[in-house]
């Protein structure tokens, strides 16, 4: 029995992770299937777009014709007539007119698209050109961005209960340290003396080698030795008690029969503690309780350790215009203005941009927690301060 019950409780305990970890891996998937989609959609869409001669683009070269023949003709033309036709022109210049969109627009180009829209980063160096692709856009990031909160809400879940253990421990274990140094120096003498009373204690007391049944209690006692009735009822209160065990132990064995015979049963059991699961999103969000220095000092540590990297494939990016490029991007701010000439090598550490974006979300919550706590007390303050009764004087 022993032997076949142990296969059973391991696959209870896989069966258990599994659907543990069924919540979280389900809404990761969902959003690396959204983004897979994207990337085939835009890519077919924007990147099978013709490049047509618009009228800007005719206006545009035949601009620049003109600048460069008077510039031929006349050599001796003013410096800064020369520059002013050229800044004019250089204003209505396009980039989608010089640009292969099949080069852009790629599978992994997409990809990176896709990421930036529903991140809500959106650098601005990639955006759709074709009515259809705008449209589509938009409703993509309708339900995209829902997706990615979602996802990050979760995650969420797990980064605070890891933090919050982390910092338990932390302070138990500095507590501990304080507590023993405080014994040693002050509380050696008082437990020495308590030690010393216990085992006096200790002594005194009567020990009981074996457990006694109620009977043996009852025939023990002097009071009730002449009283065979109370005997019966004790014996009975025995039986009783037996008869209780007994029975639930055949329920613990039926129930567990019923379900090993009846597997739709355990189905519906795991199910609810699933649904559980999908109900529990964001508490442990809530309760977290970590110092706000802690958590900056995280996101510190974890945007250097990108910054260092992202140097080796980006050569022109160092360390500090890759910690800003890493913080803008976290923070999903996304000026632009730093471009990658490597974005697919990025988008491979999509899940260091998704945890990096929890962490920072976490310090936002902190800081937005810690400002409410602020503000309640300058109102609490400012509502117990009592107003100086004027004084009147006699006429």
């Amino acid at each position: 029995m022993a032997l076949t019950s142990q296969p059973l409780q391991g696959k209870k305990r896989c069966k258990k992770i599994f659907w543990a970890v069924f919540p979280h891996a389900c809404f990761i998937l969902s959003l690396v299937i959204y983004a897979f989609l994207g990337a085939l959609m835009f890519s077919h869409i924007e990147g099978n777009r013709k490049v047509n001669s618009s009228e800007g683009y005719r206006n545009f070269l035949q601009g620049l014709w003109s600048i460069s023949k008077n510039l031929s003709d006349n050599m001796t033309e003013n410096e800064e007539v020369f520059k002013e036709k050229i800044y004019n022109l250089l204003g209505t210049f396009e980039q989608e007119w010089f640009v292969d969109p099949k080069k852009i627009w790629n599978f992994f180009g997409s990809l990176f698209f896709c990421c930036t829209v529903f991140t809500t980063v959106g650098y601005g160096n990639t955006y759709p050109i074709t009515r259809t692709g705008k449209y589509l856009c938009m409703l993509y990031a309708l339900f995209g961005i829902p997706l990615m909160f979602l996802v990050l809400t979760d995650m969420g879940d797990i980064l605070a209960t890891v933090l919050s253990k982390c910092y338990n421990e932390f302070r138990k274990l500095q507590s501990k340290i304080l507590a023993s140094k405080l014994c040693s120096v002050f509380m050696c003498k008082k437990e020495s003396e308590t030690k010393s009373r216990r085992s006096l204690l200790m002594k005194s007391k009567v020990v009981i080698n074996e457990p006694l049944s109620i009977v043996e209690v009852l025939k023990s006692q002097s009071a009730f030795k002449r009283k065979p009735i109370q005997y019966r009822n004790a014996e009975i209160f025995e039986m009783l008690i037996a008869r209780e065990k007994e029975y639930t132990k055949l329920s613990r064995t039926k129930s567990i029969e019923r379900w090993s015979s009846c597997p739709e049963l355990e189905r519906g059991k795991t199910m609810m503690s699933v649904i559980e699961n999908f109900d529990k999103i964001g508490k442990e969000l809530e309760k977290l309780d970590v110092p706000i220095l802690l958590m900056i000092l995280v996101i510190f540590v974890y945007i250097s350790c990108a910054a260092a990297i992202l140097p080796k494939w980006e050569t022109n990016l160092d360390f500090q215009e890759a910690f800003y490029f890493c913080f803008i991007t976290l923070t999903t701010i996304g000026f632009g203005d730093t471009q990658l000439q490597h974005p697919r090598f990025f988008l491979f550490l999509s899940l260091y941009i998704i945890i990096g974006m929890e962490i920072v979300f976490i310090a936002f919550k902190l800081g937005q927690d810690r400002l409410i706590v602020f503000y309640k007390k300058v109102i609490s303050f400012c509502g117990e301060k009592k107003i100086a009764p004027k004084k009147i004087y006699p006429k």
